[in-house]
């Protein structure tokens, strides 16, 4: 079992959420986040340009089998990316990390079949 963690722009989560649906990878957590990376941003306020420090990003975590692994992040791959196949700075990023174990809170189901 591994979790996948996901950052992306917030104008990609519908793309991204049909996309996984499609996929069959149903169920999902969304949460709104804000960060920085190498993604610069510049507004307008009050007639002077700046340069927010956080930047609003989506984080989506799915867990998932050893199966889905790579159809989860392939899909993830293909739908964020804001042009194509080359995307741009600020797309986001992808990371992949053990589960050691998922207990379904309703019947006590453990492991896999939990998920």
């Amino acid at each position: 079992m591994k979790l996948i963690t996901a950052i992306i722009r917030e104008v990609q989560l519908e793309k991204v959420r049909e996309a996984l649906i499609e996929a069959e990878i149903t169920r999902i957590t969304v949460s709104r986040v804000s960060g920085h990376g190498r993604q610069r941003i510049e507004e307008m306020y009050r007639g002077q340009r700046i340069i927010p420090d956080l930047i609003p990003k989506i984080k989506i975590e799915i867990a998932v089998n050893d199966a889905f692994v790579d159809t989860a992040v392939d899909t993830i791959l293909k739908s964020a990316r804001t042009n194509g196949v080359e995307g741009h700075v600020g797309d986001g990023k992808i990371f992949i990390m053990p589960l050691e174990e998922c207990i379904r809170i309703r019947t006590g189901e453990r492991g896999g079949s939990a998920i």
